[in-house]
């Protein structure tokens, strides 16, 4: 049963449906959003034993995965994650980000147009890249990195608007050092797994401030939804 822990209704609790997930997690209109959903145990772990997310999923996790992936036009993630996490070619675009011009081997053979991959000039794998996405599917985005207010803008012009960000680390740490994300989905799942797993953040320290919108519950699963304080 999945719980709106902000309601009072109900002894503070209220069970959501289907449709009121949808209303809940539904991007503000008449405007461009970028979310960055991520997961992690209550020790800060963003994967468990299998070196992947999907060892610390929840069922509640999997259905608010679901209803957010429906409301979006287009999904971004690394392609180290990519590659990790063995993303497939699906009904949503799926834009790579890579400094190094990556296009995981699974997602080469994928229709054109299905993914896109943003990387910068001086990527070593730029011109394979070109030659297994074509031209027009590569975005180069700065010299030396990926300029991601740039990529969002790309975005946006090609009629993206409510744009999804899944990770990995680097990417949600470069997102929030560059302004570019407006809201963290964030599931906690109740578990402890110790050890040197990755945070849901890597890279040089950042300072984000987040604004809980919303907290649901779920046989001790949390998960919220922050804005990203401006």
């Amino acid at each position: 049963m999945l719980l709106d822990r902000r309601n009072p209704a109900h002894d503070g609790a209220t069970e959501v449906s289907d449709d009121q997930l949808a209303t809940l997690y539904a991007p503000p209109a008449g405007r461009d959003w970028l979310r960055v959903n991520m997961v992690s145990t209550v020790d800060g772990a963003a994967t468990g034993d299998s070196e992947r997310s999907d060892s610390i999923h929840t069922p509640a996790d999997n259905r608010v995965f679901g209803v957010i992936r429906s409301l979006a036009d287009v999904v971004v993630v690394g392609a180290g994650t990519a590659a990790a996490e063995t993303y497939q070619a699906g009904e949503l675009p799926l834009v790579l980000v890579s400094r190094r011009g990556q296009v995981p081997e699974q997602l080469r053979d994928a229709e054109p147009g299905a993914v896109l991959l943003a990387t910068c000039a001086t990527a070593d794998g730029l011109a394979e890249a070109r030659g297994v996405l074509g031209d027009d599917n590569v975005l180069v985005l700065g010299s030396h990195s990926v300029d991601l207010s740039e990529l969002r803008q790309r975005l946006v012009e090609q009629g993206f608007v409510r744009l999804l960000a899944e990770g990995g680390p680097h990417l949600l740490r470069d997102l929030l050092a560059s302004g570019v994300a407006d809201e963290l989905c964030a599931t906690y799942v109740p578990r402890i797994v110790g050890g040197d797993r990755p945070r849901i953040t890597a890279g040089p320290p950042v300072d984000a401030a987040l604004d809980l919108q919303l907290l649901l519950e779920e046989d001790s699963t949390l998960l919220g939804r922050w804005d990203v304080v401006r």
